[in-house]
């Protein structure tokens, strides 16, 4: 039986990451109440930490200079805790599928429901409310420490164009947009499929912003969408600013802003 100092190294050498202030109280042989007590010198010295109420998780000795391992290294057992659906998405995504353009200061999660944004030394999260986040296609990423969610390629697209104030802005999304098709084959379909389930203007902007940075992307399925579901007028490119400038006949949208993509 280890000792609470000795948790953590303990944990890790059975492959474990995180344990419940319940599991840790049977480890150590303690009342759950004693728990935080008889952890407390190991959080103090960076062997430990608590990412949310009676959760713990162990560092690696790498990482114990940081305060935290990086956030996905404990997002999945976090989430798991809280009895969240979640992804990692946007630029996170982006980045672990290649698109390295600008990497996030903070790792961008989407969840079921709210969750407050958190910072565990070098480890920050920031959570945006997405109610089907359980419901779209995500795939599974091998961390150090087991696995995490994250967006498919087609998804963390589509997410960047509905959200691009998520995305660093608009000529940055379109930069991303063009890394995430360069170095992740993304099927038309999907992109068509999900398109089509979020609103007109994700789907019109995504097609526009495809064929802008002539991504190695087929846009026909998405212009046919647009075709087969007109709408009373064109939608704007960035909705911050006003109603004017060139509208694009393929795709419907108000060029009302310059889009400088840096390729």
């Amino acid at each position: 039986m280890p000792t609470a100092g000795d948790l953590a190294d303990w944990l890790l050498a059975r492959g474990r990451s995180a344990v419940t202030t319940r599991e840790a109280a049977e480890i150590l042989g303690v009342p759950d109440e004693h728990v935080r007590v008889r952890l407390n010198a190991a959080v103090r010295s960076g062997r430990l930490f608590s990412p949310g109420r009676g959760l713990w998780v162990a560092i690696p000795p790498k990482y114990r200079t940081w305060g935290a391992p990086p956030a996905v290294e404990f997002l999945d057992p976090l989430m798991v805790h809280l009895g969240r659906e979640y992804y990692v998405g946007w630029l996170s995504a982006a980045e672990i599928h290649g698109a390295a353009h600008q990497r996030p200061q903070a790792t961008q999660v989407a969840v079921d429901s709210a969750v407050e944004d958190r910072s565990f030394g070098r480890a920050h999260l920031r959570f945006t409310r997405q109610a089907r986040a359980g419901q779209v296609p995500r795939q599974r990423h091998n961390v150090e420490s087991g696995h995490v969610w994250v967006s498919t390629p087609a998804l963390t697209a589509v997410d960047l164009v509905d959200r691009p104030d998520l995305g660093g802005g608009l000529s940055n999304v379109a930069t991303v947009l063009f890394e995430i098709a360069d170095a992740t084959p993304m099927s038309a379909h999907d992109l068509a499929t999900l398109a089509a389930s979020y609103s007109a203007t994700a789907l019109r902007r995504l097609g526009y912003l495809l064929e802008l940075v002539r991504a190695s992307v087929d846009t026909t399925e998405l212009a046919r969408q647009v075709e087969a579901a007109p709408l009373p007028r064109a939608v704007v490119l960035d909705p911050r600013l006003p109603r004017q400038g060139v509208t694009d006949p393929r795709w419907g949208v108000v060029i009302n802003t310059d889009v400088e993509p840096d390729l």
